[in-house]
């Protein structure tokens, strides 16, 4: 690259990080900074363990954000001030070495970029997964726990936390479906892509003829709702049965009644909660993740009249299919919204599902 190009390239860099700063909106958030430091400096403020856990959390991420921002704009202002110095003094030669610095910041500013992407109303939220296998018996309920792992490999890169809520294992292989929550900063708007029907096709390892089958699976991703943002429910609605756990919990499961299902009668939506350690634990996980359910219902109720209103209505279907892996006769996953597609399966399978993500959230954004 010549150095009259890399100064115009480091130019437009530092005008990208400028926009940057509008679009993270990172004077409003030093704003936020320091109204949670201010928090964290009270006396009482490690009192509600959970409460200050979460903010501690959310000014650690902001401080990152901000000062990841500081450390680029620094950088990259001291490379262009170096690459106009050598375009001045053809004695100075340090292009190799700025051209090889130009090449890292740029991968680390798109990285930033990315996170503007997330600026719908819960992407900051922790998510709340369930995936369930389709018909098919033991093939379906292996991509099922295929799909599980996928998920739970990009979760632990991202550093995320999961836990376990109820899960429900196949008689021979796989699972026939798993409830799981997932924290850390912006945690649904990673993974809300992955909300769908997955479809498989490859070469059985069930079958002893060695035939291609098709399966499918669907993962639901819904954001856990704040206890501020928590629909009213009516006792009324409701109701409550317990069974015997089967679940990984404590010293007590599978031999109490320590298992919650939970049925909102009017919607007729349905969750249960097995893996904490007592009946009460289990009843409130699962009152949390029914508020969560039906607060989603309700915005997506809301958003269609709107689009009814606009004529822009296209009925949701729950179940539609968004992403097809296909590992015989040849190797391709494609996404069916973005048309984001890589022959590495192998790779996604194993949780790299940042270029996923990424054409996703820029697809919905157009």
């Amino acid at each position: 690259m010549e150095m009259h190009e890399l100064v115009k390239n480091l130019e437009e860099l530092n005008k990208k990080l400028v926009d940057l700063q509008v679009m993270l909106n990172l004077q409003e958030k030093k704003s936020e900074i320091d109204k949670l430091e201010t928090e964290m400096n009270n006396p009482n403020f490690w009192t509600d363990q959970q409460k200050a856990s979460k903010v501690s959390k959310r000014l650690n991420y902001l401080q990152n954000e901000q000062s990841k921002w500081q450390e680029l704009s620094k950088e990259v202002g001291g490379l262009l001030e170096m690459a106009k110095m050598d375009e001045a003094d053809s004695q100075v030669n340090m292009r190799e070495e700025i051209e090889k610095q130009f090449e890292l910041v740029s991968k680390q500013i798109i990285e930033l970029e990315f996170s503007t992407l997330m600026s719908e109303k819960y992407d900051d939220h922790n998510a709340i997964l369930a995936i369930h296998a389709g018909s098919g018996g033991t093939e379906a309920q292996d991509w099922a726990e295929m799909l599980s792992r996928m998920i739970f490999r990009y979760s632990e890169k991202k550093g995320y936390k999961i836990t376990i809520l109820d899960e429900t294992r196949g008689q021979e292989a796989g699972i026939k479906s798993v409830i799981f929550r997932v924290e850390g900063n912006y945690a649904y708007g990673h993974l809300k892509s992955e909300h769908g029907t997955h479809r498989l096709v490859r070469i059985s390892p069930f079958d002893a003829e060695k035939m291609r089958h098709t399966s499918f699976a669907l993962i639901e991703v819904i954001p856990e709702m704040e206890e501020a943002e928590m629909v009213q429910i009516d006792p009324k609605d409701l109701r409550i049965d317990t069974f015997m756990s089967g679940g990984k919990g404590g010293q007590s499961v599978n031999t109490t009644y320590s298992a919650v299902r939970i049925v909102h009668i009017p919607t007729g939506t349905t969750v249960q909660c097995q893996n904490e350690r007592s009946q009460q634990q289990n009843k409130d996980v699962a009152m949390r993740v029914l508020q969560s359910k039906l607060q989603k219902i309700q915005e997506e109720k809301e958003e269609a009249e709107h689009q009814k209103l606009r004529g822009e209505y296209k009925s949701p279907e729950w179940g539609a299919q968004i992403r097809s892996y296909v590992l015989h006769p040849y190797h391709l996953v494609k996404d069916l919204r973005s048309d984001y597609e890589t022959t590495d399966d192998e790779g996604v399978l194993e949780g790299d599902l940042d270029d996923f993500v990424e054409a996703y959230l820029r697809w919905i954004k157009k």
